[in-house]
Order: structure tokens, then C-alpha cells, then sequence
């Protein structure tokens, strides 16, 4: 037998009873016991049209003999009887059923992501799933989902933007301040890069990542007067891990040891983002864009931009890192979309 988590919505019609009836049915099917159900909450939309009704929310815990594949056909086939229509990404819905975590399975196909995208953020999916499976682990990001709820709880109001150089991050930043009356936190500082001409790149590289990684660590230490500022919201066009991913790229084995050191240092003094949204932009795409305003760094050929965005995934896959957007080169107003609807999520 398998442990799942799902979680339930629903906007339309007789929410609470629409939801009873799809536990029911659930609970009918051969390979699925519900073993516990959460209460209900109330939630505002999140995305999507305007005007929508408010959601009920809830989540379970089931055993199944199922694969994830059949167990997903299984949650479609109850939403279809309860009238759920696919017409409008993030619109109204009888109902919707969404497979959350499926033990430590780790899985991505066209039809099915799990652990879903986008769970370990949203509150009206973590309320209940803490009440529920509060020691199930989220496999990729290795927290519990009571500390996936405790995070979402208790970290400030903090959204970090990283990327590659030329991925979008001030200008996503910039446009998500202002939709949110957000206090901006510009990067502006002291150049990641350095021209492989020099005498010494290396040590510039190194010497010049020092430098950024003191700047940016002032500007989200703990004690900053930003924090102190009248908002309710913060977001950066920096994370301090690019430090890390920069290091990682650039620098040989016998310096990186004690770069990853200091800014080991340096981490456990700043605000740790409540979330962190990563801009995966393809190295060619990035070489175009900085060829478009003719700034190009010698050093940053296209196989370094590929190593950087390599060392940036593995820096956001640290276990201490905490819950992370991906977007994958979408456009401008798409990105601003999802990172809209991340932060109505949050709150």
C-alpha cells in the first residue's frame, strides 16, 4: 500500500456537499481507502478570472494499491462525474482533485507532476494537508509538510528573484513591487563578471563575487532598515545563493572550498525568503540577449553560462533552501502571471 495526499476544491454549486461526495466515491474504488480527511477551510481565488466565487478546501490521506498514474485517472474520473469542465486555467470548478505527494515518488510526464508544482507554497493547500500528513516529506525539497506550514506561517514576507544574467530578474522584480505596492530591494551592486583577458581572472572573478556577496548580504541581513520600511512585502532581484552558483561556476576546486565556507557565514546572518522564484532561461537565449546590447563577458562564453545555470539548480536544490518557483523561460507577462498568483497563494 501507498500513502497519498490530495487536495480538494471547490467554488461552485453546493461546495461542501460536492466535496463529501468525492471523498465518498474515492473511498468506493477498488485500491483506495480514505484514512483521514481534513476539515474545511475558506479561501479567496487564486489566478484566473475575476469575480469568482470564495473556495472550500480540504485535503486527505489515502492508502492505495494504485500507481500514480492509475490513482490520477481515478481523481479525473470522480472530478468528470461531479461535473468538473477544464475551460479556464485557474477558473471556476465544481470540483478539483490534485495529487500532492505520492510517498517519495518523484515524477514528471506530460499528464502528471508530483510532488505538484506548486504545493509548497499555497495555503489553502497546506492548511489542511498539515492537519492531515504532517510528517509526509516532501521528496525534492526534503521538508515535512509541517514544516512546509510552520515556513509559510512564520517567515517574512519575502520573495527572492534568481537567475542567470539577462533571465528577467529586475524587471520581474521591479513589475512585482509595483502590483503589490512591495518594497523593492535592488541588487545594483559591485559586477559578478570579469573579462578572462585580465591578468588574472580568477582572482578578479573571485575578488569581484566577494564583493557582490557583501553588498547583497547588507542589503537582507537580519538587522537591515529595510525591514523596518511600512510594507507588508519585500521582493529582491537577488538571491544570495547566485553568489554560491557563481563561485561553484568560475572558481577552481582549491577555492571553492573556502568561498562556500564564508558564505555559509554569511547566510545564517540575512532574512532566508519565504519563497524563491528561479528564471531557467536557455545559455543561448542569454548570449543573444547580452549580444543584442553588445555586453558580453570574455569569460562568460556559452558553456560557462550552461556550468552557471547547472550550479544555480544545485544550489536551489540544497535541502536548507525551502520552497522554489521554477519558470521555465516563459515571457515577461507570463512569468508575472504565476509569481501574482504565488504571492495571492502565500497570504
Amino acid at each position: 500500500m501507498s500513502l497519498c495526499l490530495i487536495g480538494l476544491g471547490s467554488n461552485e454549486g453546493d461546495r461542501r456537499a460536492v466535496l463529501a461526495l468525492a471523498l465518498e466515491e474515492l473511498g468506493r474504488r477498488p485500491g483506495i481507502a480514505v484514512v483521514r480527511q481534513s476539515r474545511l477551510i475558506e479561501t479567496a481565488p487564486v489566478g484566473g478570472p475575476r469575480g469568482q466565487g470564495l473556495f472550500l478546501n480540504a485535503a486527505a490521506l489515502l492508502e492505495t494499491t494504485l500507481s500514480p498514474e492509475a490513482l490520477l485517472a481515478v481523481l479525473q474520473q470522480v472530478e468528470d462525474s461531479l461535473g468538473r469542465r477544464r475551460a479556464t486555467r485557474w477558473g471556476p470548478r465544481t470540483i478539483d482533485l490534485d495529487l500532492l505527494l505520492f510517498d517519495q515518488h518523484v515524477i514528471s510526464t506530460p499528464s502528471l507532476t508530483v510532488p505538484h508544482p506548486r504545493m509548497a507554497w499555497r495555503r489553502f493547500v497546506l492548511e489542511p494537508a498539515a492537519e492531515v500528513a504532517p510528517g509526509m516529506i516532501h521528496p525534492i525539497l526534503g521538508w515535512s509538510v509541517a514544516r512546509l506550514w510552520d515556513h509559510l506561517c512564520t517567515a517574512r514576507q519575502y520573495l527572492a528573484i534568481t537567475g542567470p544574467i539577462a533571465s528577467g530578474k529586475t524587471w520581474l522584480s521591479k513589475r512585482l513591487a509595483a502590483a503589490t505596492g512591495a518594497c523593492w530591494i535592488a541588487d545594483g551592486g559591485p559586477s559578478l563578471f570579469c573579462d578572462a583577458a585580465s591578468a588574472n581572472p580568477v582572482g578578479d572573478a573571485e575578488e569581484a563575487e566577494l564583493a557582490s556577496l557583501a553588498h547583497r548580504a547588507r542589503l537582507v541581513a537580519q538587522d537591515s532598515p529595510v525591514w523596518r520600511e511600512a510594507r507588508t512585502f519585500w521582493v529582491s532581484d537577488f538571491w544570495l545563493g547566485q553568489s554560491l552558483a557563481f563561485a561553484r561556476t568560475m572558481l577552481p576546486e582549491d577555492r571553492w572550498g573556502p568561498f562556500f565556507a564564508h558564505w555559509q557565514e554569511i547566510a545564517r546572518q540575512v532574512v532566508r525568503p519565504k519563497l524563491i522564484v528561479a528564471l531557467d532561461v536557455p545559455a543561448a537565449t542569454i548570449r543573444n540577449r547580452l549580444a543584442e546590447h553588445g555586453s558580453i563577458p570574455a569569460s562568460w562564453t556559452g558553456a560557462a553560462l550552461e556550468r552557471f545555470r547547472v550550479a544555480l539548480d544545485w544550489c536551489l536544490g540544497r535541502a536548507e533552501v525551502g520552497p522554489v518557483l521554477r519558470l521555465n523561460d516563459t515571457s515577461s507577462e507570463q512569468a508575472l502571471e504565476e509569481v501574482l498568483a504565488a504571492v495571492e497563494a502565500m497570504r
